[in-house]
């Protein structure tokens, strides 16, 4: 794979990628120099690619100069689970009829939950999750169902991690949340209390493989006021998440290894 000189050896490939992974968490429009920065690149490398990108349809500049994602990239980025998020979504919207609170389907990606579909309403809830963004496994209701149903050691490698808290209700004592693991796995749900966004709490269910593994997770998030009402809503997303099992099944046997 070639080489561009100006970046101390790194392919032209990784550069691209490294300024499109700017958006990943960051702002969503975005200066030049603060995309270079981001990509550790040199500001006329960082103007040539970009010019690139944008020739391409991958970024977008705003009428302020600004670089945003752009549509091409988008409409490519659909295709990221489409099969499993097609099959879901007709039940997925059932969930949210159902309970009328924000419904989400997520897998799990590395040390973080995906979220890849998501339905809600107009009710004034904190929200954390966004299609195609990430949260970590130990800190959301779905994150936590996924990595209850994963086998023990690769458990003890995540807690074996620094386990940075994103709010001051966040678990991350290893030993207690490698307990609350085997209490979720056990009851077969997961619940969080502002562990991810004061004001919201959330709970979820496994969308269980015919092996007992959970390729994927389905869940609510309400408000923190509401946190009682939680366990009214596990029937109806243990139903739910039978009907999307079979679905999951197939896509998970399609899916590359993570």
């Amino acid at each position: 794979m070639a080489t561009d000189q100006s970046g101390g050896g790194r392919t032209v490939t990784s550069k691209v990628l490294a300024l499109l992974a700017a958006f990943e968490h960051g702002p969503s429009a975005q200066s030049l120099s603060e995309l270079a920065a981001h990509a550790d690149l040199p500001l006329p490398t960082a103007h040539r690619l970009a010019a690139e990108l944008v020739a391409w349809g991958a970024l977008e500049r705003t009428p302020e100069g600004r670089y945003v994602v752009g549509l091409r990239l988008w409409e490519v980025a659909q295709h990221a689970g489409r099969q499993l998020r097609d099959a879901a979504r007709p039940y997925l919207q059932d969930l949210f009829s159902l309970t009328q609170e924000t419904a989400h389907l997520a897998i799990r990606e590395g040390h973080e939950a995906l979220y890849i579909d998501r339905i809600y309403g107009s009710k004034r809830v904190p929200r954390a999750s966004r299609v195609g963004g990430r949260l970590p496994l130990h800190a959301t209701a779905v994150g936590k169902v996924l990595l209850a149903y994963e086998d023990r050691w690769l458990q003890e490698a995540y807690v074996a991690e620094r386990l940075d808290p994103v709010t001051a209700r966040t678990h991350v004592h290893p030993q207690r949340l490698l307990e609350e693991l085997a209490a979720i796995r056990e009851r077969g749900f997961a619940t969080t209390y502002e562990e991810v966004r004061v004001g919201s709490c959330s709970v979820a269910v496994p969308v269980l493989a015919p092996d007992g593994r959970a390729p994927a997770s389905i869940g609510l998030v309400m408000h923190s006021a509401q946190a009682d009402q939680m366990p009214r809503h596990l029937p109806t997303l243990r139903g739910i998440a039978a009907r999307i099992a079979p679905s999951a099944a197939r896509w998970a046997g399609a899916a590359p290894p993570r």
